[in-house]
């Protein structure tokens, strides 16, 4: 195997192996920093190595291992903990020669999910700032680097680098626990999860800013993520819902754009192109949602209007009454401006535009929409469809004005071009 080679597989093994690695570490060293640094190294280690060793039959197990040396190191360097010290050393010992059968074992593995669930919980920590906690759960969890966080959000790389940093720092200043949380905390800090894991997945499904309306690579990240939560904490149906969510979205990214990259919307997508394996996932995890009982939540709710539009075999075929019905429900669960923009769709839809723009009115003079352009789109769409041709043109041209992502202002200006016609 050539030198590029090997660097190929060990790049793939990061991003398989690192999450595990940092949780392991960071339950020993009680520092996702230090911890870290720790795996950091032994990746370095590898990068030397297995060019010219080749790669280990257990490449994880070997990366463990090479940390926790890392890790004796760090604290004889430093003189601190000497218990700790003793007890790394006593570990090592015991489980270096069997390292590659042990990481194998079960109970291993039940402690590589613990750790991992810790790590998901740290990650997302309410002390910190959501851009801190999306920019280190995506480090961490996700095994990217800096510069390709920079990039999926377009944000210069000292910006992210910076975040990271004052992330790291600030939970070691807030001397915040490695654990999962228990009790009445565990309801608050389980919601943070699912929201970084689902802004991370909706960056990528709907771009904010930049030439691509969508970035593929950032749902695929969020996906990898809920995932691997569905599977750490399976008894909690918003987890699954969350998923679900995520799984039946994904499903149309290839029908979403047009051959120069343009968007096309739900009802003129070719849904022969949407991944049917991905739906059927999706599906698969709003049943688990539904049997696990005690009412859907608002991620199980959305995953629910998704499963309509997924069952639907053409655009016609789309159950819009009990699309509204569900968002009536959504808005009385998680009443927002946001909530009721899109119920206006629904209703739109089920009962005619005047229906929709009547709900649309009612909320135009919200703070939180002023420069949501979504708001002036879904009103000249409604205008469009009632012959109100001039006002619709003025709605899609605001529309255009407020969007950053240069996609959608193209195909918002195209709409409003539409209107002389």
């Amino acid at each position: 195997m050539s030198v590029a080679d090997t660097h190929r597989v060990i790049e793939a093994v990061w991003r398989i192996e690192s999450a595990r690695l940092i949780a392991g570490l960071a339950r020993i060293v009680r520092d996702v920093g230090v911890a870290e640094e720790l795996a950091q190294d032994a990746l370095v280690t590898a990068l030397e190595r297995w060019p010219e060793t080749g790669v280990p039959d257990n490449p994880g197990a070997w990366l463990m291992a090479t940390a926790k040396h890392r890790a004796i190191d760090h604290f004889r360097r430093n003189k601190l903990l000497e218990r700790k010290h003793e007890e790394l050393g006593r570990e090592l010992k015991s489980q270096q020669e069997s390292a590659v059968a042990n990481f194998d074992n079960a109970n291993l593995d039940n402690e590589i999910e613990d750790d991992l669930l810790r790590l998901v919980f740290v990650s997302c920590h309410p002390v910190l700032p959501t851009e801190g906690r999306v920019s280190l759960t995506l480090r961490l969890l996700g095994g990217l680097t800096t510069q390709e966080i920079a990039r999926a959000f377009l944000v210069p790389e000292p910006t992210v680098a910076q975040r990271i940093v004052r992330a790291k720092r600030t939970l070691t200043e807030a001397r915040v626990p490695f654990e999962v949380p228990r009790g009445p905390d565990l309801g608050a800090r389980l919601s943070s999860v699912l929201e970084v894991i689902y802004l991370i997945f909706n960056e990528g499904y709907s771009a904010t800013a930049g030439e691509d309306w969508m970035r593929p690579a950032l749902c695929e990240d969020a996906l990898r993520l809920g995932r691997i939560l569905s599977g750490l904490v399976p008894k909690v149906a918003e987890v699954h819902g969350l998923l679900a969510l995520m799984e039946i979205q994904a499903s149309r990214i290839h029908a979403r754009t047009g051959p120069k990259g343009e968007p096309i919307l739900l009802l003129d997508q070719d849904r022969t192109r949407w991944d049917h394996m991905l739906i059927r996932h999706g599906l698969a995890a709003l049943q688990r949602a539904e049997e696990l009982g005690g009412g859907l939540g608002p991620y199980a709710l959305q995953a629910a209007i998704a499963a309509c539009h997924a069952r639907a075999r053409t655009a016609a075929e789309t159950d819009w009454e009990r699309i509204a019905a569900l968002y009536d429900a959504l808005a009385q669960l998680m009443p927002s401006p946001i909530v009721e923009l899109n119920r206006a769709v629904a209703v739109a839809m089920a009962f005619g535009p005047a229906a929709g723009l009547e709900i649309i009115d009612a909320i135009a003079s919200e703070p939180s929409l002023k420069a949501y352009h979504f708001l002036p789109s879904v009103r000249g769409d409604f205008l469009f469809k009632l012959g109100r041709l001039a006002e619709a043109q003025a709605e899609f041209q605001r529309a255009a004005s407020l969007t950053q992502n240069a996609r959608e202002r193209e195909f918002l200006l195209g709409r409003a071009q539409a209107c002389d016609n």
